[in-house]
């Protein structure tokens, strides 16, 4: 299933905080298909990936005491949120000399997600990796960022981070984009740190609407300098920095019909739907079209040849 809400533009409240506090929701992949597939060509296994992410976590919390955290669950089947640093329950950084709440309590949430999300494919036959739920974390994430603000003016910048390895799904294509628009509105970067083997035009184009920062490591034995480095500097400081910027940006859509990636097609003028061959009517709005030029053209040529 995939989480939708209503987007709205956040609106502009009195900052009380300093611009270098920030509040950061990190979207972490746990496609199981993915770490367990060939096509995870960094030979990283997600135990490894783990202790990496928790490093960089706590290296935000550090940078600032007034920092928050919100880590969303991006599954097969579904999403959830499984750790927020705000919460009274792990305020606290330590008990009884144990590990440390934010290690204990986000593996605990981690594994009860996964666990239920594998549940909930058991029936379906998987032939591929499949795709996550990329357009429900996004939605939450928004929404969880319009919450926070609209509970009072007291506010840090927010940003979203996307860890992300699975491929993209076209059928996600309209969600992801509405996100990316309303986050745009909103002001919300949208950074991106993919660990596939491939690219993805989705993540691409979210950074760069966004004005966010989109990566592909290529050494992910090395992620935590990743990580560190590029994606915990706050939204004022990254203007004194020299940050990657991408080679290029795939600009591709998705058809409504076929969900499937294009180059040219057929885009309607009442609701903009895309398809990549040409209807008669739109699947979206009901619009009707007029007749291809092409076929028009043949049609005359035979009225003319009686």
């Amino acid at each position: 299933m995939v989480y939708s809400c209503s987007m709205t533009a956040i609106p502009t409240f009195p900052k009380l905080y300093s611009d270098d506090v920030s509040l950061v929701v990190v979207l972490l992949d746990t496609n199981p298909y993915f770490w367990s597939s060939k096509s995870n060509t960094s030979s990283l296994p997600f135990s490894n990936f783990l202790s990496h992410f928790l490093s960089f976590l706590n290296s935000i919390l550090l940078l600032n005491q007034l920092n928050q955290i919100v880590v969303i669950a991006t599954g097969y089947n579904s999403c959830h949120y499984i750790y927020d640093s705000s919460s009274s329950l792990v305020a606290s950084s330590t008990e009884n000399g144990k590990m440390p709440a934010l290690c204990r309590t986000l593996l605990e949430k981690l594994e009860e997600f996964v666990v239920k999300d594998e549940q909930l494919s058991k029936d379906s036959a998987i032939s591929s990796i499949g795709s996550s739920l990329l357009s429900g974390s996004l939605s939450m994430a928004l929404c969880y960022i319009r919450r926070i603000f609209g509970s009072g003016s007291l506010h840090p910048q927010p940003r979203i981070l996307c860890l992300h390895g699975s491929p993209d799904g076209p059928e996600q294509y309209v969600a992801i984009m509405n996100s990316i628009f309303s986050a745009q509105r909103s002001m919300i970067p949208i950074d991106s740190c993919v660990i596939g083997a491939q690219h993805s035009a989705f993540l691409q184009q979210a950074s760069f609407i966004t004005g966010g920062v989109y990566l592909k490591p290529q050494l992910l034995d090395g992620i935590f300098q990743y990580l560190s480095t590029v994606f915990a500097t706050d939204v004022q400081s990254r203007n004194f920095l020299q940050l990657p910027k991408p080679v290029g940006v795939d600009f591709r859509a998705s058809c409504f019909c076929h969900k499937n990636t294009i180059d040219m097609g057929y885009i309607c003028s009442v609701c903009l739907s895309i398809f990549c061959k040409h209807h008669d009517k739109c699947s979206t709005c009901g619009s009707a079209f007029r007749q291809a030029q092409s076929n028009a053209t043949s049609t005359d040529r035979k009225r003319k040849a009686a």
